[in-house]
């Protein structure tokens, strides 16, 4: 298992990713096909920020990414990625003005998980709740026909969650990356096409 951490962690370096969690997105993308040139894109836990580095090399030229995460970052982004320290749970004045000069994004990634216990439902349990928050930030700022992608750690209550998602989006698919490690309890949830607050969505695309 530690040459199966090694490969991604030294692929990343080489690279020039700060973490092997760059190749989770690389999957769900080539899998999904959700970030296109010119895509608007929002990043929810995005420290160290592989995923931010990874959308803005898929939606340049035209394309911008909002990066944010309760944690400070020290990663040098491209000048189409914009990154913000922030609480999700407890979103500013100056992030809510961020985003609505922002939207409507086209996609919004959640790569967040919580301080984990070691108590496998308490665990799980926060990470619904960093879940439910970033649905709520993607229902505010999501464009009709958008994407969401979301980190959960797999437990009685991530049926509930995809199964809310349903009634939102067009189509709703679990994908566990190769990249995650076997015995990690995190799974992606790939939500296509959203809704929106009044029917089908206008512009989403078929699922691969």
């Amino acid at each position: 298992m530690k040459q199966y951490r090694d490969h991604y962690f030294k692929r990343a370096k080489q690279e020039n990713y700060p973490a092997r969690s760059v190749y989770k997105l690389q999957e769900i993308n080539k899998r999904f096909h959700i970030l296109r040139k010119d895509d608007v894109v929002l990043d929810l836990g995005a420290t160290p920020g592989s995923w931010s580095l990874f959308a803005a090399k898929c939606v340049a030229p035209g394309g911008r990414v909002l990066a944010a995460d309760i944690q400070s970052n020290e990663t040098k982004f491209p000048d189409n990625v914009t990154f913000m320290q922030e609480d999700v749970f407890d979103r500013s004045a100056e992030f809510e003005a961020e985003l609505q000069s922002w939207m409507p994004f086209d996609v919004v990634i959640s790569d967040m998980a919580p301080k984990t216990t070691g108590i496998k439902f308490t665990d799980q349990a926060r990470s619904v709740a960093l879940c439910e928050e970033a649905l709520a930030v993607a229902m505010h700022c999501l464009v009709k026909g958008g994407h969401f992608v979301v980190k959960i750690f797999e437990g009685p209550d991530s049926k509930t969650y995809s199964d809310g998602l349903r009634k939102l989006f067009d189509k709703v698919k679990y994908f566990k990356p190769k990249s995650s490690r076997d015995e990690s309890k995190e799974i992606f949830i790939v939500a296509l096409g959203f809704k929106g607050a009044d029917g089908p969505a206008a512009h989403g695309q078929d699922a691969v």
